[in-house]
């Protein structure tokens, strides 16, 4: 998963550590350096294709380094960090964000580590002062947390255990943890406070949340060993009476081959980029039988099955857990490009409902109906029909914010380039205010009529004078009683004005 460096640069984070007689002085800063430099060594081995940037913050924040998978990019902007004023926790929070959801959005798992020396500020501003704002429902202040995203906040502790400022710090972090619905951890160094005791605890950061997953993908006598990113993470399985969390297993086993318009496009709860790993000591996950490989002599089974699914339209359902199953497939980002990917139903048996139980799934030979393709051109399990139904239409949703601000976004494009656009401006207004309606958003009607106002008069003195006029009248229509009508549409005001008269 990305991940986003948080490095406190406030005055405290210069103070000197106290060594043994005739040892050499350093700041906090420099152990700051020193631990991040092991994590970042730690991702150029292990996680190659991880995405990082690295943020400095004190009163204020800046990204120094935007997502990348350069790490030497990162370290020399390690080396270039200043020292700034006091420390302040709500402006970094709320950055970084902003920074996830503009470079990746609302879905995609960030982890967030704070590096800090337990200072918690004083004052306005401080950490203690937010929470208990927080606690005490002050408007004047919003909480940053949760995260709009799926993100973890990791808080790194740059001070020795027994230091009583870091004794008073520890609450606030867990309660900042907890705000972002307990995803998260606090690390703090084992033993004395020196180079020593922090690379081993940015060791145990990384082996925690950055281990990779290795495994053996086998299809009968076929079988290879396997890496993917990024790696699977735990996930709870809930029912009426119990509760469990499962894991995926290091063996992924291959049940059989399916028509990509028969799985269609099934709900799944992440996905991964499967990548062969190469026959060195530690990397394979040996069966029984297994031999010693040698790269570039023995033939991957990974390209012969990516080869394949691409050719054939066709996704490998794969069991990667008890009652737990994934499809492999061949997915391009490009016309050039195309990767071998994973993607994970929710555990259990009856994940894709048009499927049925993926347990009693089993040979095309053994149904009794004529073979896919042929003269009934029927299918032996139940899909989704042929019918175009109401439901299968695209439908707006808005779970986050994220979403309706991405609508209301696009009906303003369309808004700046009338009268050009003016179907497609007419055609999005009404498809966010009906849905506004069905959700019982009343009040985002007045709000995009003050928005359409606002847009008319910023129009340029070269604009087409038809684009004022729609733009007022569908802000009037807004507010009026017919736009709580569903079932009526907002049509375009008709006009003497035409394109052929700029």
């Amino acid at each position: 998963m990305p991940t986003i460096l948080a490095l406190d640069v406030s005055l405290s984070m210069s103070r000197p550590v106290k060594t043994e007689a005739g040892g050499e002085d350093f700041s906090r800063k420099n152990l700051a350096i020193h631990g991040l430099s092991t994590l970042l060594d730690y991702f150029t081995a292990n996680c190659k294709l991880e995405f990082t940037s690295l943020v400095v913050f004190s009163y204020l924040w800046e990204q120094l380094c935007a997502f990348t998978r350069d790490v030497d990019v990162i370290k020399a902007a390690l080396n270039t960090v200043g020292d700034f004023s006091k420390t302040c926790f709500e402006p970094v929070l709320r950055g970084v964000s902003s920074l996830v959801v503009e470079e990746f959005g609302g879905t995609t798992p960030v982890q967030v580590i704070l590096v800090t020396d337990g200072s918690t500020g004083v004052g306005p501003g401080s950490l203690q002062n937010l929470l208990q704002a927080w606690d005490q429902g002050d408007n004047s202040i919003r909480c940053p947390l949760p995260f709009p995203f799926k993100g973890r906040l990791t808080v790194v502790c740059l001070a020795s255990p027994i230091e009583p400022q870091l004794k008073a710090a520890l609450p606030m972090f867990e309660r900042l943890i907890e705000l972002n619905n307990g995803a998260g951890d606090i690390f703090v160094p084992e033993g004395a406070l020196d180079m020593t005791s922090v690379g081993e605890m940015f060791t145990r950061v990384a082996v925690k949340y950055y281990s990779p997953y290795r495994g053996l993908l086998t299809c009968g006598h076929l079988k290879s060993n396997i890496t993917l990113h990024p790696a699977p993470t735990p996930l709870d399985r809930s029912s009426e009476f119990s509760s469990a969390q499962c894991m995926v297993s290091d063996r992924l086993e291959i049940c059989g081959f399916m028509d990509l318009g028969d799985i269609a496009s099934p709900p799944t709860v992440s996905r991964h980029l499967v990548l062969p790993l190469p026959a060195r000591p530690g990397n394979e996950v040996k069966g029984e039988g297994d031999e010693e490989e040698e790269d570039g002599k023995v033939p991957s089974f990974t390209v012969l099955l990516h080869g394949s699914l691409k050719v054939e339209g066709m996704v490998a359902l794969t069991r990667v857990g008890p009652d737990w199953f994934g499809i492999l497939y061949s997915w391009a980002d490009s016309k050039k490009k195309s990767s071998l990917m994973l993607s994970l139903f929710e555990p259990g048996p009856d994940a894709v409902s048009w499927l049925g139980t993926l347990n009693y799934l089993g040979p095309i030979a053994d149904f009794s109906v004529p073979p896919y393709g042929e003269e009934d051109n029927c299918s032996p399990f139940p899909v989704r029909p042929k019918e175009k139904r109401s439901y299968a239409q695209s439908c707006v949703v808005w779970i986050k914010s994220v979403g309706l601000q991405a609508d209301l976004q696009k009906v303003i494009r369309h808004a700046r380039k009338l009268p050009d656009k003016q179907q497609q401006f007419y055609k999005e207004l009404n498809r966010v205010r009906k849905a506004a309606l069905s959700f019982g958003f009343v009040e985002l009607l007045p709000a995009m009529a003050a928005m359409l106002e606002r847009e008319c008069t910023m129009l340029p003195g070269s604009s087409h004078p038809d684009a004022a006029l729609q733009l007022t009248h569908a802000a009037t229509k807004l507010c009026s009683d017919m736009a709580k009508d569903a079932a009526q549409m907002i049509m375009p005001l008709r006009t003497n004005f035409s394109t052929d008269d700029v």
